[in-house]
């Protein structure tokens, strides 16, 4: 990710599309509220563990979210900073809804990693983290919780550096840490930041510093703890690169802020670092060509599908990540998949359940365009040019299960609710060639919960899931007569997605060993790119 290209229209330069992503309970949706906050997006910040109204957290508006205080749906949302306009995407953390993190991934530009500084780089954070690292995003960290008893500052850069293999470079210091955590250092502007314990919502008084040895610091930190900062200082300097943002933008060097997201304290010099040294919007890989952001006619692509995120219209929402040019309401964009003109009348800019009219939008924003399941995950609108976006995946369900609607009589009910959770990615749905039903396929048994509560809510269906024979699925790849020679000698095993693309199902790995064997001409493969 180089800064040599040509220079973008302001108006483009000025995005920061970019997402955060963390182990869940690090923080991360509280962090998205502050940002929103101190974004002027919203007047409170909604706390994740508060009671009642309180809890309606902005950035989790299924309900089952709301219930349980997780976030299970990436949603996006777009507001000013300055002279930035972030487009800003929060991201399940928990495991069991990790591919809508990592479809979200290929929309932005860069992303906020958030580790708790009592546990440090969790299981989560690094799954997320190499996927940041196959597509090579420059990524910020934001340490928090530093108001509660965390671990060593040095310890916690040591794992960051070992654990994920990239630089880190302070961008602050704390100062004490729990109880006695009084604020942090800023050393890329020589400012002391004060923590207001009193207002959560407050952002920390700023005092201009000359350097370490400003007379002033004694004024506002204790004796003990001013001679610890300063010997930690002086070791950090030593030890660790400083800040250099070429390597930060190439994903080699991630600078790190401490901080405490409840408190609001550290999060608007986290957003000052996202919008000063973040990247612009980025060019974007079709099979075809490159895009870069800065051409003049508009192209974008879907990345996630949203279906009901307002209950009282059945509509789906598709999110596209806008890749180039100017985009106005009402312009005809040409869908690449079916080959037709497509009308764009209503297309909404979002904050998270909320959503305005997009009068226009530019490279890098996210809009929403309700329809009635014209468009999928993968799908390409452009002004005319047939491009193809790669790199959206869609991965093998680790989990299978049949699937039973309450009521018989309401089979095709639930074909249609199936379908539909199909298109937005949250589950794999297979048509088995032999028997009637459906087999559902999900990452995570958390899934079937949502899946089981959102069918009974959004279509008044009480569905339940039964154990299936069968433990995973592979989609098949092979020439058309190797393909068909496969179906005949195992319609047990073979089944269609929700896209008529051929599956192997399986029970052991014996079986996939089995078709290696007696197929040579066939591929079966765990992920599939959801290109069309």
């Amino acid at each position: 990710m180089l800064d040599n290209r040509p220079t973008l229209p302001p108006e483009i330069a000025r995005r920061r599309t970019f997402a955060i992503i963390s182990h869940p309970d690090a923080g991360k949706t509280t962090l998205t509220e502050k940002f929103l906050l101190f974004g002027g997006a919203i007047q409170m910040a909604g706390q994740v563990r508060a009671k009642g109204e309180a809890r309606r957290t902005r950035s989790d508006f299924m309900k089952m979210e709301q219930d349980r205080g997780i976030s299970v749906s990436a949603s996006a949302m777009s507001f000013e900073f300055g002279p930035y306009r972030f487009n800003l995407v929060d991201t399940p953390g928990h495991s069991d809804f990790s591919e809508d993190t990592y479809r979200t991934l290929t929309a932005v530009d860069a992303a906020i990693m958030v580790i708790d500084g009592a546990k440090g780089v969790e299981s989560q954070t690094r799954k997320l983290f190499e996927v940041c690292r196959l597509r090579d995003l420059p990524i910020l960290t934001f340490c928090n919780k530093m108001d509660r008893e965390s671990r060593d500052v040095f310890e916690i850069i040591d794992e960051i550096q070992e654990n994920l293999a990239i630089d880190v470079a302070p961008a602050s210091w704390p100062i004490g840490m729990g109880r006695d955590f009084v604020g942090a250092y800023d050393l890329l502007h020589d400012r002391l930041e004060i923590m207001d314990r009193a207002d959560r919502n407050k952002v920390a008084e700023s005092i201009k510093i000359t350097g370490l040895d400003d007379p002033r610091l004694a004024d506002h930190i204790p004796a003990d703890l001013l001679t610890k900062f300063r010997e930690e200082i002086e070791m950090a300097r030593e030890l660790l690169p400083r800040f250099d943002r070429q390597a930060f933008l190439e994903g080699h060097m991630t600078p790190i802020w401490f901080g405490s997201a409840i408190n609001s304290f550290g999060v608007k010099e986290l957003m000052d670092g996202m919008g000063e040294y973040g990247p612009e919007p980025q060019p974007q890989t079709a099979k075809e060509r490159q895009l870069d952001a800065g051409e003049t006619k508009v192209a974008g692509f879907v990345f996630k599908v949203q279906a009901n995120m307002d209950p009282k219209h059945r509509d789906r929402v598709a999110f596209v990540r806008l890749a180039s040019g100017h985009f106005e309401r009402g312009m005809k964009l040409l869908h690449v998949r079916s080959k037709k003109q497509m009308a764009v009348s209503n297309p909404v800019l979002f904050l998270a359940a909320d959503r305005e009219l997009a009068e226009e939008a530019w490279a890098g924003d996210i809009i929403g365009i309700p329809n009635h399941g014209q468009l999928r995950i993968g799908d390409a609108l452009t002004e005319g040019e047939a491009l193809h976006f790669t790199g959206i995946p869609s991965f093998a369900p680790e989990l299978l299960q049949g699937v039973r609607a309450g009521d018989p009589m309401k089979a095709k009910h639930l074909e249609k609710a199936l379908m539909q959770f199909a298109e937005e990615g949250a589950a794999k749905v297979f048509k088995p060639m032999i028997g009637s039903g459906f087999i559902v396929g999900v990452v995570g048994a958390l899934q079937f919960e949502v899946l089981a509560s959102r069918i009974e809510q959004e279509y008044s269906l009480p569905v339940r899931f039964e154990p299936s024979q069968f433990s995973s699925a592979r989609w098949v790849q092979g020439p058309k007569t190797a393909v068909e020679k496969l179906v005949n000698v195992n319609k047990g095993h073979i089944a269609t997605d929700s896209d008529g693309d051929t599956v192997f199902l399986t029970r052991l790995q014996w079986d996939i060993d089995r078709v290696v064997r007696d197929h040579p001409d066939i591929r079966l493969t765990a992920t599939k790119e959801m290109m069309v």
